[in-house]
């Protein structure tokens, strides 16, 4: 047992470790990083915090996302899309996942503080703690409200990237998590009932486990509504302009649409539909926020 282990170890490449990271997972979150960044100052941001920034808070989010397949390779076991994951197939041992964790985080911390700023860097630290430690260790195995609570670790990017052009929080930034923080329950909720039974056979306490489909369904349908009226925000608080709002109302309106098709199970395969929508929703909201910045200083 122990030789077929050392062999598939052997096996492990670089494709094993890039996929330890969640590559999908931090490009998204680097995208609202880069973001932040841009919306945090009306001149230029330089290259080196723009380059070295976002590397540092990448390579922190890759850390998290890697000791959350370590913590989680029971569960991976269980589920069939997470079942060929390198730590659970065997590809890369624990330890060997753990000390690459370290190393990213090591490395991420160390771009942070050299580039951008303390704040910045302990900022990040937190949020790996949150999503590594908190989430991951505790909150996603105690409560069905698991991904509202630890839905902040992931929400924390465009912050990260405002204060590390910066040097402060501001309200602004805060409203841009406050908009991540929003949209996290119905984007991985409606994942969550696609993938209900598999949750329930790793004894895993989703919303729709613990209390049902429906249930979560409705649910969902108010939290969009919820994200809905806080996506207006940036405008009613002028940090944004006619273009942004006009996507918030149309890109908000089509993630209504879904919500309420999978309240009403009107169509197939709603739920997974409804999360697809949700993740290139939260890439187009966050364009249009800076396309419509851009627009705005140039006016």
């Amino acid at each position: 047992m122990a030789t077929l282990a050392r062999e598939q170890q052997a096996h492990a490449g670089w494709r094993d470790y890039l996929e330890l990271t969640k590559p999908r997972v931090v490009v998204l979150m680097l995208i609202t990083s880069l973001v932040g960044m841009f919306l945090a100052t009306r001149a230029g941001v330089s290259w080196q915090i723009l380059i070295f920034g976002n590397l540092g808070i990448g390579l922190c989010a890759g850390a998290a996302a890697a000791v959350n397949h370590v913590v989680d390779r029971r569960i991976d076991s269980i589920m069939a899309r997470t079942l060929k994951r390198p730590v659970t197939a065997g590809r890369i041992s624990p330890s060997a996942a753990l000390g690459f964790a370290l190393l990213l985080a090591v490395a991420g911390m160390a771009l942070l503080l050299t580039f951008t700023n303390e704040l910045a860097a302990w900022l990040t630290l937190a949020s790996l703690l949150g999503y590594a430690v908190l989430y991951t260790g505790f909150l996603k195995r105690a409560t069905p409200q698991n991904i509202v609570i630890g839905g902040l670790a992931g929400a924390a990017p465009p912050l990260l990237g405002w204060v590390a052009v910066t040097g402060h929080i501001s309200a602004e930034p805060l409203l841009l998590v406050l908009i991540i923080f929003a949209w996290t329950p119905p984007h991985f909720w409606a994942l969550a009932i696609h993938r209900k039974e598999e949750y329930a056979k790793a004894d895993i306490p989703m919303l729709p486990v613990t209390h049902g489909e429906h249930y979560t369904k409705v649910h969902i349908l108010l939290y969009t509504l919820v994200m809905f009226a806080v996506t207006l925000l940036p405008y009613a608080i002028h940090m944004s302009g006619m273009l942004y709002l006009a996507c918030a109302v149309l890109l908000g309106g089509r993630f209504l649409y879904w919500a309420t098709v999978l309240y009403r199970d009107s169509r197939p395969h709603a739920a997974i539909n409804t999360f697809k929508y949700s993740i290139w929703y939260l890439f187009a909201l966050f364009i249009a926020l800076l396309v419509d910045h851009y627009l705005l200083l140039n006016l």
